[in-house]
């Protein structure tokens, strides 16, 4: 990925604004403001902040966020507007799956849902990502969660690949609360190929 804003602590992800991507089907009124980059150490609790804004999500502590915006920097990406967070994608390579990201979260603010944010930047980091030797994407995601199952089989269409589903953790794995069981969603093998691309 070539940079059009260079910071020393981003190793793959350019600083970018949105009109210059793929998604045009971004709303006329985010496109002009909207600027994905990686997170910094600043951003830590600012982006804690937003998560615990964004249900069904579940918030975490900031010293989590303080974590995945230093080690795991190059695998998170944040869509900021002159508001503040709008959008973030929050994961990490498994130490022993270096070829997948596995997307801890994904969440998109209430103002900007709807408009294809979500997909954007996920697109944007795996683009980046795949030069690096990502051929997969890996989420676990609740029955219940139907956006996210439909964010997950909609950029496997777009990349040309599968998502599969897998039973991953039950209900009991996660102690006698309430919490849904979780399906491993897994897509890939991916590539910067788009249906676009294999038509021309």
């Amino acid at each position: 990925c070539r940079a059009t804003m260079i910071s020393p602590r981003m190793i793959f992800i350019p600083i970018v604004r949105v009109e210059r991507f793929w998604c045009f089907s971004l709303s006329v009124n985010l496109l002009r403001d909207i600027e994905l980059r990686p997170p910094f150490v600043d951003d830590a609790a600012p982006l804690a902040a937003f998560i615990r804004e964004c249900a069904p999500l579940e918030p975490n502590t900031t010293y989590a966020y303080l974590l995945f915006c230093t080690h795991f920097a190059d695998t998170c990406l944040i869509a900021r507007d002159h508001e503040g967070i709008i959008g973030a994608v929050v994961g990490y390579r498994p130490p022993k799956q270096p070829d997948t990201l596995f997307v801890w979260q994904i969440a998109v603010h209430e103002r900007a849902r709807g408009a294809g944010l979500g997909s954007c930047m996920l697109w944007e980091l795996t683009n980046c990502l795949t030069s690096d030797g990502v051929r997969f994407v890996e989420a676990t995601v609740t029955p219940s969660n139907t956006a996210s199952d439909h964010l997950f089989r909609k950029f496997a269409e777009q990349k040309v690949t599968i998502c599969e589903r897998i039973e991953h953790f039950e209900k009991a794995h996660f102690g006698s609360g309430s919490h849904e069981a979780e399906l491993l969603y897994r897509v890939g093998p991916i590539s910067n190929l788009t249906k676009e691309n294999e038509s021309t």
